[in-house]
């Protein structure tokens, strides 16, 4: 994965600590699957002195059917609702089969995507929280030929326990958009590595 926007420190940070700066740069260097659409994007400056972001597009076929982002936070002072100093945020989005919405079942499996998604790339954490929502869509009057709607959302943030290894976390994000957006699996021993239509750099 290959980009190109710099970090930029929140409201009245000083000068960005290299444990931040190794953090973002292990986060550049996840290696998503070629559907999968990554860039850096501006982060929210005001939750945490230091802040990162990344986001991505699913798409198969020309389709989107998955997008999604995921913000490193830093506080080199602590934050005790973080039991830590740094603290990864996610967000999932994906389009699901419309008879799914009423499956009593659905959040609890989305919950697990992100927890399987984790343990399987070795994304250490503690004190992981979140949401999953479903949402529904219908169409009247002149729309509603375009019929109904469903997705799913994935909200998250967790602490890492390692933050100079947040390429997994990341890997993890990547692994969650296309599972929430009915991607099956990479087969065991197959490493999903980036083509170019999954990378952003000079020139593209």
């Amino acid at each position: 994965m290959v980009v190109r926007q710099e970090t930029r420190p929140g409201t009245g940070a000083g000068e960005t600590p290299p444990e931040f700066r190794a953090a973002v740069e292990s986060m550049r260097e996840a290696a998503l699957r070629p559907e999968v659409f990554c860039e850096e994007m501006p982060a929210p400056q005001r939750i945490a002195p230091y802040s990162f972001a990344l986001s991505a597009d699913v798409t198969v076929d020309d389709t989107d059917v998955g997008t999604g982002r995921i913000i490193l936070l830093h506080d080199p002072d602590g934050n005790d609702a973080w039991d830590g100093t740094f603290r990864c945020v996610a967000y999932a989005r994906a389009e699901i089969e419309t008879d799914m919405i009423t499956d009593p079942l659905l959040p609890g499996v989305g919950w697990t995507w992100l927890v399987e998604a984790l343990e399987a790339h070795g994304a250490e954490h503690t004190a992981a929280s979140g949401t999953v929502t479903r949402v529904a869509t219908d169409s009247f009057g002149g729309m509603s030929d375009e019929g109904g709607t469903a997705q799913i959302e994935i909200r998250a943030s967790w602490t890492p326990q390692d933050p100079g290894a947040l390429r997994d976390h990341v890997e993890a994000w990547g692994e969650l958009l296309c599972t929430a957006a009915g991607l099956p699996p990479v087969p065991d021993g197959v490493t999903a590595m980036p083509s170019r239509r999954g990378q952003r750099g000079p020139g593209r």
